[in-house]
């Protein structure tokens, strides 16, 4: 669900999404393969990845992370998007 609202809270109230660590990113460009939802675009020359639409992340879906071979994409610690989602649940109510 690319976008738009997360079980009624609007997407971009929602803080998850990669950030990428160009000193450890090679320019694979697996993160790029991968996703479907748009969030990456290839840029630069070289070429690089870079986060277009962060909010296209799928909320709580870390397998660029996971596929990245020198661990240059992080995430928010899942901790704090529990803690975020509940807050934000709260205060829809």
């Amino acid at each position: 669900m690319p976008g738009g609202n997360y079980f009624g809270i609007p997407r971009e109230k929602i803080k998850w999404f990669p950030t990428i660590d160009y000193d450890r990113c090679t320019s694979c460009l697996t993160c790029v393969n991968f996703c479907r939802n748009g969030v990456y675009e290839v840029s630069g020359n070289p070429s690089k990845p870079k986060v277009v639409n962060p909010y296209n992340c799928v909320v709580g879906c870390s397998a660029c992370a996971s596929l990245c071979p020198n661990e240059a994409i992080k995430f928010p610690p899942r901790e704090e998007l529990i803690a975020a989602l509940k807050e934000l649940y709260r205060q829809a109510r």
